[in-house]
């Protein structure tokens, strides 16, 4: 199918678009913006700089998807803003791109729900299939695995690292790294649990969960910090088949900011 831009929209003749875009009124597509195949930008969707965007990705009025990052360091270099297929991009959402802090890049995954006012600041990496709730603000270089559930007016500090599959409740202050599988809220955050329910729901059987949370229980019990919990002999060999362990354990230990305390 051919694509359908409104008279009132501008693309700059640069931009490559692919099979069957709609682009509503009023919208603004700058000259280094790819755009995939049956991409939608309903209405006033600004998409600028070096942004390239997969195939079915669907953008509501007023966001900005590519612009300037909020870095003060920025002097106009070439940085990128990367985004997968099948992603809904709700109202007022602003994504920047990266910067040379980092490699240049801002990522978004595939198979992402972004609601209403979300933020993703410049050199954010979200994997897939994560809902992200109204009035999320992500700050910059922070790092969301796949699965990720983060409840409204949360908000996330620079360098957390958010693992895969957590929940996040609302109005949470995130200043320290979740691992993956776990549930946690507050401001300041803390760790509740695990997110036993996204685990069912990703067809983790039930004995590699019952093992995770025992696992959890006596880290939080325990009396050392969590890296000296995971490095503990007896946690290696009472846990050492279960991969779900294993990964939390690695993140803790490849843990930068810390990991969140434990909510006695």
């Amino acid at each position: 199918m051919d694509n359908v831009i409104h008279p009132m929209s501008f693309v700059d003749s640069k931009a490559k678009l692919g099979k069957n875009v709609k682009i509503g009124p009023f919208c603004v597509v700058g000259p280094d913006v790819e755009l995939g195949d049956n991409c939608e930008l309903i209405s006033h969707v600004t998409i600028d700089g070096i942004t390239k965007i997969g195939k079915g990705n669907t953008f509501f009025p007023q966001s900005v998807i590519g612009g300037r990052p909020q870095d003060l360091t920025y002097n106009g270099e070439p940085t990128i803003l990367e985004i997968g297929n099948n992603n809904t991009i709700r109202e007022c959402v602003t994504i920047h791109r990266g910067t040379l802090k980092e490699n240049g890049i801002t990522k978004l995954g595939s198979g992402n729900y972004l609601m209403a006012y979300v933020h993703l600041g410049h050199d954010v990496v979200v994997e897939d299939n994560c809902i992200i709730t109204n009035a999320v603000n992500i700050a910059g270089h922070v790092k969301i695995g796949s699965g990720c559930i983060i409840g409204g007016g949360t908000n996330i500090s620079q360098f957390v690292k958010i693992g895969r599959g957590a929940y996040l409740g609302g109005s949470s202050g995130v200043d320290k790294d979740i691992p993956p599988f776990c549930t946690a809220y507050g401001n300041r955050i803390r760790l509740k649990g695990i997110n036993i329910i996204g685990m069912k729901r990703r067809g983790i059987e039930k004995p590699l969960i019952s093992e995770l949370l025992d696992f959890f229980r006596e880290m939080e019990s325990s009396n050392l910090s969590p890296k000296s919990f995971v490095a503990k002999d007896e946690m290696s060999k009472d846990f050492s088949e279960n991969e779900f362990v294993k990964e939390m354990s690695n993140f803790i230990v490849a843990s930068d900011v810390g990991i969140a305390p434990f909510n006695f």
